[in-house]
């Protein structure tokens, strides 16, 4: 079944890390990679680097194979899960086929492995076999189930010689003569060689197999001699117009057409000596696709002289567990930990910055040994100072993108579990914020002064939960806010929400059942306080909205309720059941609601309208599981972090301004091939906005929620408007500051 997939949105933007190589292929001029679920290309002649993304088209699934073919200028590629894409190179179309994925078989037989293109058809690799497909016709041919007795087999490589197919299988070589009119037979296939076997290929009329184990091997009158041992596991072999290449995860071998060795590059003439993963050869330059540093290369002619530069620049990760935008930048970190708040085993990443100047990765070892970060915050007023807590080492400190201090329990008010055994040095801190004096506030898990203060002035205070906790040291922390009353607001995994406000020095919770504040779970995930003071609260198991955090202040018990809307005319609730990852507002009051497993949603100020729904399925999302969204405020540009792959979504609606100089209205003119909304931005909130015909009839009235507002060009939604100078009158919400602006409509 084929799938033709619609290409760019101009509404999406891709912030990819390409340092995970899986496989390259290569043309006489140029070097084709794949990183976890993108491509790039170079083309030695003119260095343009080209990439492809989800957001162009691809699966946010994990890329296993790649191979290009010059005869159809087409690239062909395979996943893990068995779906194969084809991306046309002349126009850049994407083809998304589903055959294997749709064939009965166990679940995880279905990885593609490897590409080998002979007469007009490919030969894909499997993990259950052989299946032949034609890129001209872009049709499946037959499919070789080659185990005994016809059962699947992992199949990792296959090649053509003296008119015979070969196969490399964890159970033997196999052997088919291309004559045979069935070779879907498997008895038609024959094993020359016992054995598990990574990979074999044809070469200068030799055959060549490795060994699982890294020995190689060449058939030479239907006998397998033994050549040598790698002493390592082999990860690749290609051949290429002059040499075969074999590559380990610490070298990379380069063989003449006697097979001996004439040129290798070891990783630990490399910075990090990273691990490879690849290698081939284009224009006399060695390609060496890396784990964790992207795609290296070097001249044949001088094989020290290594070039970073080919790769892409992006994050350097993935998988961002946690982010933070600013109006001029974006900060991300991959630490983490699981549903249940264990950071074991601990991550050993840096941290990453995203600006005008480009992608800044700082990488684990200037980050003064901070394990597992988690979250951050921006100090808002100096966007030069950046907080991060790791859920291991306490709070590292980032001035002008330098980390400066990691404070822990040696240096500061902050403390290590103490009451289990074994434990030490683990300081977890995870949500933080800074209140209006420009304090730093925190929750500091599993100990007994489990809330912390960073004062303005780099004192620490410290705050019991017994008052509130039934066993403080029993709860695990997550995201923390802070309201415009001063109430801090936390997430825990075990007692629900926590809120404090030391100003009348009183501890609260919202906690799960309906005599403790109606939560639908004691893990809550999320939190946000939107422009109508109401605290938007999601947890493991759906929503709840507390109406006024106001309430705080004065109420004994706080009680929070479900959204009931209307769906197919039957009262439903809100995201039941969902777990709710992480909630933002934007400047229109609206909510952008991230899930574990079922995407994204964009839902209306009150809840009561979902206006996008976004998954890996319907949009470039590279996955339904979201780890963390933001905004930037003067933009309206939204951040989506997922497990794989961060992008972004060209929102409309941005911050709110303090006054109405900024005003601005776009599309203007509206010409008669637009047909989308008008936006009247830069808005304070709560603004009036009046829009009149050049005779004054009006012909749309609203209240701002945030900066910026839309317009259909409908009066009142009924018709649409004719051509003409259109007025919009702006007033603030007291009537005093009043903006007037002119939009010519051209039907």
């Amino acid at each position: 079944m084929h799938i033709s997939i619609a290409q760019s949105n101009t509404l999406w933007q891709g912030y990819f890390s390409f340092s995970e190589i899986k496989d390259l292929s290569e043309s006489p001029t140029t070097i084709f990679a794949s990183s976890e679920n993108a491509l790039f290309s170079k083309n030695n002649s003119s260095n343009q680097i080209k990439t492809t993304t989800t957001i162009d088209g691809l699966s946010g699934q994990t890329i296993s194979s790649i191979y290009y073919s010059i005869i159809t200028n087409k690239t062909i590629v395979g996943y893990e899960d068995g779906l194969l894409l084809v991306v046309n190179e002349t126009d850049g179309s994407i083809v998304k086929i589903i055959d294997i994925i749709s064939k009965q078989l166990p679940e995880g037989l279905k990885k593609i492995n490897h590409f080998m293109e002979y007469n007009g058809i490919v030969y894909i690799s499997c993990d259950f076999g052989i299946v032949q497909f034609s890129l001209e016709k872009m049709q499946f041919g037959d499919t070789y189930f080659i185990g005994d007795n016809g059962k699947e087999i992992n199949v990792k490589q296959t090649t053509i010689s003296d008119g015979f197919i070969y196969a490399a299988t964890s159970n033997g070589i196999k052997r088919a003569d291309l004559k045979e009119a069935n070779l879907i037979d498997y008895s038609k296939w024959q094993t020359i060689m016992p054995g598990n076997w990574s990979s074999i290929t044809a070469f200068n009329q030799n055959l060549i197999a490795i060994s699982a184990s890294g020995e190689i091997y060449k058939y030479d009158s239907n006998t397998f001699a033994f050549i040598s041992s790698l002493s390592e596991a082999s990860v690749d072999m290609r051949i290429t117009t002059n040499y075969l290449v074999i590559t380990t995860t610490t070298k990379v071998l380069l063989y003449d057409n006697q097979m001996k060795i004439k040129l290798q590059v070891n990783n630990n003439q490399m910075a990090n000596k990273p691990s490879f993963s690849c290698a081939s050869i284009v224009d006399d330059f060695i390609y060496i696709g890396t784990k964790e540093s992207g795609l290296i290369s070097c001249p044949i002619s001088n094989p020290s002289n290594f070039d970073y530069s080919t790769t892409p620049i992006g994050p350097s990760r993935n998988n961002v567990f946690a982010l933070q935008a600013t109006s001029s930048s974006l900060w991300a970190v991959y630490g983490d930990y699981s549903s249940s708040y264990n950071p074991y085993p601990l991550d050993s990443y840096g941290i990453s910055k995203y600006s005008a100047a480009g992608w800044l990765n700082i990488p684990y070892e200037e980050v003064l040994g901070a394990k597992s970060i988690s979250r951050i915050t921006v100090n808002p007023n100096n966007e030069n100072e950046v907080y991060m807590g790791s859920y291991f080492s306490g709070l590292l400190k980032v001035e002008n993108d330098i980390p400066t201090v990691l404070y822990n329990q040696s240096n500061s008010g902050l403390e290590e579990i103490s009451f289990i055994p074994g434990y030490f040095n683990d300081v977890r801190i995870n949500g933080l914020a800074f209140d209006k004096s420009g304090n730093l506030w925190m929750n500091n898990s599993l100990v007994k002064n489990g809330l912390k203060e960073l004062k303005k002035d780099g004192q620490w205070q410290s705050y019991s939960l017994d008052v509130i906790l039934a066993k403080s040291i029993d709860a695990s922390m997550g995201r923390l806010i802070i309201d415009n009353n001063g109430t801090k607001w936390w997430c825990t995994n075990t007692d629900g929400l926590i809120g404090f406000n030391e100003s009348i020095n009183k501890f609260k919770k919202i906690n799960f059942g309906s005599d403790f504040g109606n939560l639908p779970s004691t893990d809550v995930k999320a939190l946000a306080v939107d422009s109508r003071s109401q605290l938007w609260i999601g947890t493991a198991k759906g929503l709840r909205v507390l109406s006024n955090v106001s309430s705080f202040l004065t109420d004994d018990k706080l009680n929070s309720n479900a959204i009931i809307i209307l769906e197919n005319n039957l009262a439903q609730e809100l995201m039941y059941e969902q777990s709710i990852t992480d909630i933002v507002v934007d400047g229109a009051n609206n909510k952008w609601i991230g899930t574990a497993d079922a995407g994204l949603f964009l839902v209306s100020s009150d809840g009561q309208q979902t206006i996008h729904h976004f998954t890996a399925a319907n949009s470039p999302l590279p996955s339904n599981s979201i780890n963390d969204i933001d905004i930037n405020s003067i933009t309206g540009e939204v951040f989506i972090a997922t497990a794989k792959g961060l992008v972004s979504f060209k929102g409309n609606a941005t911050g709110v301004n303090e006054d109405l100089n900024n005003v601005f209205v776009y599309p203007n003119p509206v010409r008669p091939e637009f047909d989308g909304t008008v936006k009247i931005a830069g808005l304070l909130d709560k603004a009036n906005i009046k829009i009149t015909d050049i005779e004054g009839n009006l012909v749309y009235e609203t209240t701002s929620e945030g900066g910026t507002i839309e317009w259909d060009t409908t009066a009142f939604g009924k018709y649409k408007v004719a051509s003409g100078v259109y007025m919009i009158f702006v007033a603030a919400k007291d009537g005093i500051e009043t903006k007037v602006k002119k939009l010519m409509i051209i039907r």
